[in-house]
Parts: C-alpha cells; structure tokens; sequence
C-alpha cells in the first residue's frame, strides 16, 4: 500500500489573517494610517471576505481601530497606551522565558544563536525590516518553548499593538541604538537558569519601552 504524505492547508481566512496581522507586527502601516477592506483585498491579491473577518478579528484584538465607513486605522500609539501594553509585556514575557528555560535543548540554543547573529548584521547593515521580523522570530522561538498557549496568545497580541510604534523607533533612531541583551539572555537560557533569562528579557524590554516613549515625546 502505497502512502501519501498530506500536507496541511491554512484556511485561506486564516492566512490573509495571519499576513495582515504580520504587516501590522513588523510596521508596514503606520500609526494612524487608514485602511479599506477593498484596498487590503487588493494589495493582498484576495477576496473582501477574508479580510473583512482579518479585520474584524484584529479590531477585536485592538491591532486596528473602526473609523466607520468600512474604514480602519492603525492606533496612534499614546503614553497612556504604551505604558498598559508594557505593563503587561514586563509581566507576561519573563514568564515565558522563565518556563522555556526549562525546556530548551542544546540545537535549539544553537538555533537561537544563528538567529541572533543575523539580529546583529541587520543592526549592523542599518536594516530595520530585517532587524524587526528576526527579532520577532528570535522572541516567539523563545516562548513558543514556555509550552503555554494562553500567554502565548496574549504575547501575540500585545507585539502587535506595539509593532507600528518600534518601526517608527527604527526610523527614527536608527538600528545602532536599537536594544538588544540577547547575548546576556541566551547564555541564562543554554545554563537552564530561569530567573536570569527571565531578568535580561526584563532589562531588554525596558530598553524598547525608554525608545519608544522618547519617539512619543518627540511628536
């Protein structure tokens, strides 16, 4: 008997979900910009009916904002905003990385290393977009080890509240003063030592915070 090997198709509402959501996290649409459904329909090459329920389900993730007349906005980014998305951020991400200290291997350290190398050359090249999508990607490999998918999901959420106002960050400021205490991280998280990873993604996260209420000083 001959076997086939299925490969798992993403709901196509669930990839236009996913794509929307990403180009908010990574800053493709600035704070305070308007969206359409028809324009993200287009600009995405698919129906109105996926991105109508990509938008329905980031409003409710407070990613977008309603204007009315089927009309959505990237949330300006305010003090009073930013400080209750940190607030949660400083609680929620030490958690993760706290509990995925316990589980991480040795390839998956390595693994980490090679992504944070490549962190540091987008730093070095003055590349924000690559700097944003590996930093991203170093974090979540992180806490998808923590193996805790209610926290995981809030994380999700509160990275693209946040993901617009960093990539003003990187445009203002460049990557060279960009945080990273990645190196200090990943040598707690190859030792197993929970409370000092969970410390230096604390002091990594305070970094972002401090850049991104300047930028919000400054407009």
């Amino acid at each position: 008997m001959n076997m086939m090997t299925v490969t798992r198709k993403i709901p196509e509402h669930q990839a236009v979900y996913e794509r929307v959501r990403d180009m908010i996290l990574l800053g493709m649409f600035s704070p305070g910009e308007a969206l359409t459904i028809q324009g993200l329909a287009s600009r995405l090459e698919v129906g109105v009916t996926p991105v109508r329920e990509a938008i329905r389900r980031l409003t409710a993730e407070q990613a977008l904002e309603t204007l009315g007349n089927r009309r959505v906005a990237v949330p300006e980014m305010t003090a009073g905003r930013l400080e209750e998305i940190y607030f949660l951020r400083m609680h929620v991400e030490p958690e993760l990385t706290q509990r995925a200290a316990k589980n991480i291997s040795s390839q998956q350290v390595v693994d980490l290393r090679e992504i944070d190398r490549q962190i540091d050359e987008a730093i070095a090249l003055g590349d924000p977009e690559a700097y944003l999508e590996r930093n991203n990607l170093f974090h979540f490999t992180i806490y998808r080890l923590a193996g805790s998918a209610i926290l995981f999901r809030t994380v999700q959420s509160l990275w693209v509240q946040a993901g617009p106002a960093l990539r003003v960050v990187c445009g203002r400021y460049g990557t060279a003063n960009l945080p990273d205490k990645h190196s200090t991280l990943m040598d707690a998280l190859e030792r197993g030592d929970g409370p000092a990873a969970a410390q230096s993604l604390r002091e990594d996260l305070e970094q972002g915070l401090d850049l991104v209420r300047e930028s919000i000083r400054v407009d």
